[in-house]
């Protein structure tokens, strides 16, 4: 086993738990009185939470409250990161000083403003007055160096800098292509304060109405004992393969990462088990702190939270809950599938030792999990029909006779646990190590499952809210913390049932505490990351920034797209994720979606979103910033730089996946049957393992270069076969744009054709091309058709001009860029329409031929299997 370079100690427990409250929940704790204040005001904060998610919040709550949520959940927030995190490091930590108590107090009392004096902004229109001014900005300031110590400098300075570009943006100092006129005080804080288009925009809409109770749930459930439960059935179907510890390492951060937001938490919670035993089995501390690294980050992009980005995407997308959560899905399963893949590779390239002596067949411990997952979804899925038969048989009073069924299932599930022990964490630096057997320990966490099965059916099946899925979710977990303990204490025939109860209570207190706590930093970050958004609307700077990048880039969209995921990195480096996400996609999505459709690539909005927000996580891995890593080496005791490296390595899935969802949108399951998704998901996950082997340099044995370059190729292959096909058989045809009438008269219905649109740009005046999609219609002549597009065209000597599409109608918002009535007219300069091309899926047949020449190689090379050790238990 490979010895850490540096000899450094792993941190101890405490340790890590001071370090996952500095980063994530504040790392002050105040004793006595004060401490109990705090812990209050947090509990307080999730109840309201709680109150305005729930169905009945119009009865229970204010109109004015309810108009102000966001207010209150900043003011909440803002009163919370003064109290809780330290400005200094020099700064106590047992107690609160006289400064922070009155910047809480102030900080909370501003965010508040808009809910005191509600009626005169209203009547102002929103246009701050010389009091509301002054106001806004002692708000800002305060609000930056909340997020300043909650979130590090780098938000902070990022958020200045942008306030900056408001007030002196007419400047000589600053390069003339973004200058701009500049703001008054006035003005800008209006813009930043007073209206819903900075600070309390979207994003803290979003962090108010969604985030909070997906946070708070994730915080109960690991509470009540949910990630334990997690980590140990990973263990114990994983634990004894070879590589086994790492493998259970991939998986049981999955799970985690399905409640979690936090990667530093994410690494913590299972790395201290996870990293002892990888390091045991013989990988290096850097190794095992990396594997740890590249599976808690990408919990991120495990639905159903993804570290609150699904949520945005709704609001910036304008899709539903359901759809982002399912263009999400694919791409992150199979990512996490060629990270168990990494873990495989890596220990058989170094005969690493199995744990214990049990015998377990890879095949059937894949597909056992695979049936596990398979029941659980089914079961989520076959909910729906007994739940309507109750509906219909008791129309009146379902919801109650549903819950009482939920309670029934739960005290039998609850019944089941009773019959075994209860789950306590394993020491992995014990001498004898002993793995849990699945069929011992199955039956002490199934209840778990409860609450999930509730959350998945309300978004699913019912398609509710988020926020309301989750407060139904949260529920019945309110229910379990306080009845899991003394009723197992009943059922087991203890006499200490009021203990019982009384842990019980402790624990869903402790659970609303640090889901308030959590809550901290995401909410301070959509709130900072929205003065960014407001500088965008208010100056206009994002045209100007599509307008340099796409120079920079001399208009290739694959060079664009590389600056694009260069940019998230480094703003991600001092960023949170939610916060790099909402500013990238801020400037750059529309730049993306532009240059693309001049490029004559329609780049669906989601995707570029889901683009962004990919490269927003792996700044958590990058060097020399990458949190996670730094957590990950304070766990493993290896080095941080070295450990980041190493997970930027295991995570090159995830670099990649990005560009193939770009130009290949049946990844994300964009406009497929159900049996297109099935055939896509069964080649996407062979191709993620052709990659990950040609990046590995291990297949079979030990890939030479030209075959881990052949594999690679494969893959592409395999992930974008319309590339080849479109050059063995193109996808578009030519017409003359004069012959444009002509031809859509004969066009097929639903046939989607591509029209390039050439003309003067309104701002620059300069030449502008843009490829529109234009799906025809049912219409029965061309000229109709184009005409139910808003497309009014007229042919001067033999140029297609075209005249300004009318306000509402399909095209007007895509053309308005053009300058209509300059000297040069907008035209159509080309037309293409759609050919019978060849299924792209041909190309997998030489493809899987070339996969399966160079498995014949490598088998005959391949060396007899060594005898796999084992490690005493």
């Amino acid at each position: 086993m490979a010895s850490n370079a540096e000899g450094r100690k792993p941190l101890s427990e405490q340790e890590l738990q001071e370090l996952v409250a500095a980063t994530d929940s504040g790392g002050r704790s105040p004793s006595g009185g004060v401490g109990l204040f705090l812990a209050v005001v947090a509990v307080i904060w999730s109840l309201f939470q709680v109150v305005l998610a729930s169905p009945v919040s119009n009865l229970i709550l204010p109109g004015s409250v309810i108009n102000n949520s966001r207010q209150l959940h900043l003011a909440f927030a803002i009163f919370l990161a003064f109290a809780a995190y330290p400005a200094l490091r020099s700064s106590p930590r047992h107690y609160i000083p006289i400064q922070d108590w009155i910047m809480a107090f102030l900080g909370a009392a501003i965010a508040l403003y808009g809910y005191f004096f509600y009626t005169k902004i209203v009547a102002s229109g929103g246009l701050a007055d010389d009091t509301d001014k002054w106001v806004a900005l002692v708000g800002l300031i305060l609000l930056f160096e909340g997020a300043r110590r909650a979130l590090g400098p780098a938000m902070a300075i990022i958020a200045t800098i942008f306030l900056l570009y408001v007030f002196f943006g007419s400047s000589d100092l600053v390069p003339e292509v973004i200058r701009w006129k500049g703001a008054s005080l006035r003005k800008a804080m209006s813009h930043m304060w007073i209206t819903s288009e900075g600070v309390f925009g979207i994003a803290l809409g979003v962090s108010t109405k969604f985030v909070f109770l997906f946070v708070l749930f994730g915080a109960l459930l690991d509470k009540a004992g949910a990630g334990n439960y997690f980590i140990k059935m990973a263990f114990g179907a994983l634990g004894h393969l070879r590589g086994g510890p790492a493998k259970a390492a991939v998986v049981g951060s999955a799970a985690t990462g399905l409640i979690s937001g936090s990667s530093i938490a994410n690494v913590v919670t299972t790395g201290t088990f996870t990293i002892p035993l990888m390091k045991r089995v013989g990988f290096s501390s850097e190794q095992a702190g990396a594997v740890e690294v590249a599976s808690s980050v990408n919990g991120q992009i495990m639905p159903p939270v993804m570290g609150a980005a699904a949520f945005l995407m709704v609001e910036y997308v304008g899709i539903s809950y359901v759809e982002v959560i399912t263009h999400a899905a694919l791409p992150a399963v199979i990512s996490y599938i060629a990270l168990v893949y990494i873990v495989h590779l890596e220990a058989v390239k170094r005969n690493m030792p199995t744990i214990g002596d049990r015998v377990v067949s890879m095949g059937r411990t894949i597909g056992g999990m695979a049936a596990f997952f398979a029941g659980f979804a089914l079961l989520c899925y076959g909910v729906q029909y007994p739940v309507r038969w109750i509906m219909a048989l008791f129309p009146g009073a379902s919801g109650w006779v549903l819950s009482a069924l939920v309670m029934l299932t739960y005290l039998a599930l609850l019944w089941l646990a009773s019959r075994t022990d209860d789950l306590v964490p394993d020491d992995p630096n014990s001498d004898v190590v002993e793995l849990p057997v699945i069929s011992e320990i199955y039956k002490a966490g199934l209840y778990y499952l409860l609450p999930i099965v509730v959350l998945v059916y309300f978004l699913m099946i019912e398609q509710k809210s988020p926020g309301l899925s989750a407060f139904w979710a949260s529920m019945l977990l309110f229910v379990i913390l306080l009845t899991q303990r003394p009723i197992k204490s009943i059922m087991r025939g203890n006499n200490d049932t009021m203990n019982a109860f009384a842990a019980g209570l402790i624990d869903l207190w402790q659970g609303l505490v640090d889901g308030a706590r959590n809550m901290i930093g995401i909410a301070l970050a959509t709130a900072t990351a929205g003065v960014i958004v407001g500088t965008v609307t208010l100056t206009g700077v994002g045209q100007v920034m599509a307008n340099l990048v796409e120079f920079m880039s001399g208009g290739n969209l694959i060079l664009m797209l590389i600056m694009v995921a260069l940019l998230s990195l480094v703003l991600g480096m001092g960023l949170p994720t939610t916060a790099n996400y909402i500013v990238v996609s801020s400037l750059m999505v529309a730049v993306v979606v532009e240059l693309g459709a001049q490029s004559g690539l329609i780049v669906p909005l989601i995707a570029v979103h889901m683009f962004v927000f990919y490269f927003g996580i792996m700044a958590d891995v990058t060097p020399p910033v990458g949190l996670a890593s730094f957590a990950a080496a304070a766990v493993s005791g290896g080095d941080a730089i070295r450990t980041g490296f190493i997970a930027f390595f295991y995570s090159l899935r995830t670099v990649v996946l990005p560009f193939m969802f770009i130009f290949n949108t049946d990844l994300l399951l964009l406009d497929v049957s159900w049996v297109q998704g099935i055939m896509v998901a069964i080649v996407a996950t062979g191709a993620i393992l052709i990659f990950t082997a040609g990046t590995m340099g291990w297949f079979l044995t030990k890939s030479r270069i030209y075959e881990s370059i052949a594999l690679i190729l494969i893959a592409f292959a395999l992930f974008r076969p319309g590339f080849f096909m479109d050059y063995i058989d193109a996808p578009f045809e030519q017409v003359e744009p004069a012959q444009i009438v002509t031809a859509m008269d004969s066009a097929r219905e639903g046939s989607e054709w591509r029209f390039v649109v050439a003309g003067p740009d309104y701002n620059t005046s300069k030449e502008t091309t843009l490829s529109l999609p234009i799906e025809i219609g049912p219409e029965a002549t061309g000229a109709e058709r184009l005409e139910a597009q808003g497309l009014t065209i007229m042919v001067e000597d033999g140029i297609v001009v075209l005249d300004e599409p009318m306000f509402g109608t399909a095209l007007a918002s895509k053309l308005d860029k053009f300058d209509f009535y300059g000297d040069e007219p907008v035209r159509i300069s080309a037309v293409k329409r759609p050919t019978e091309q060849l299924p792209k899926e041909l190309i997998y047949i030489p493809a899987l031929i070339l996969l399966g020449l160079i498995a014949l190689l490598q088998r005959r090379r391949a060396p007899r299997a060594p005898e796999v050790k084992e490690v005493p238990v």
